[in-house]
């Protein structure tokens, strides 16, 4: 695992309030979980879940009537403990530690491979799914959903304006995921509103979220309030552009 990846393991591992902060995530996962739903698949199927996180679309998912046989992994073991205990052991689940894109789980070939706001961390999005796509079972479905890069423009725009640049992490563009050719590729754009700036920055800490760029530097205190301040002039709102994309296999 590279510097970075570890970096943000530890940040989610160490995140003190997922639940109560993550009501993006929450809805991002539910809906996903109403598109899954309506997937043909087999009455028991073989599920695979990537960066299971504390279990939003694993709960919606059982929620929905998904069962099968499932195989639930995410990097950080914390994360793994906390879904294990949210959802519960039963004897079609697996937990696994996993890192989603450089791993290789067991179970395989899979109906459903599944992961919900997830793989705007990997390295190379793109080829991590053009991967999982090869664990997919004749007719088989990947549908998963990630962030685009208009993701956090409020943030980055009051930054531009101070001359800065943000540390918010580089999401792969919405057309790498096209080259792989889905089934679907759509893109939403979400709004979260905030009380103030420090209230975004206390939310992405809470969640786990808040691991910067590699390049980027702290900024000093003083110009640190001017960005804040900046982004509170704009509504201390930002969007959350999610693409949710769909590989099939035919059978």
């Amino acid at each position: 695992m590279t510097g970075q990846r570890e970096r943000i393991a530890t940040a989610f591992a160490r995140a003190p309030d997922y639940e109560g902060h993550a009501r993006v995530q929450r809805s991002v996962a539910v809906r996903l979980a109403e598109r899954i739903a309506a997937l043909d698949l087999p009455q028991s199927p073989r599920v695979l879940e990537i960066g299971c996180g504390t279990g939003f679309l694993t709960r919606a998912l059982v929620a929905a009537g998904i069962g099968g046989d499932w195989t639930i992994t995410d990097i950080a073991p914390e994360m793994v403990e906390r879904c294990r205990a949210n959802l519960g052991d039963a004897p079609s689940r697996r937990f696994a530690t996993m890192d989603g894109e450089f791993g290789t789980p067991e179970g395989g070939p899979f109906d459903l491979i599944c992961s919900s706001l997830a793989l705007q961390w990997f390295t190379d999005a793109p080829a991590a799914l053009a991967r999982m796509a090869e664990w997919l079972a004749p007719g088989g479905h990947c549908l998963v959903t990630t962030l685009g890069p208009r993701t956090f423009a409020e943030w980055r725009e009051a930054h531009t304006s101070e001359g800065l640049v943000a540390g918010t992490p580089e999401f792969r563009p919405v057309e790498d995921f096209t080259r792989l050719a889905p089934a679907a590729l759509d893109i939403e754009a979400l709004v979260e509103s905030h009380a103030d700036a420090r209230a975004f920055l206390r939310s992405l800490k809470a969640i786990g979220a808040g691991t910067s760029s590699p390049r980027h530097r702290p900024l000093p205190p003083g110009v640190l309030r001017k960005v804040m301040t900046r982004f509170e002039q704009s509504g201390s709102a930002v969007t959350y552009e999610v693409v949710t994309c769909h590989l099939h296999r035919a059978r």
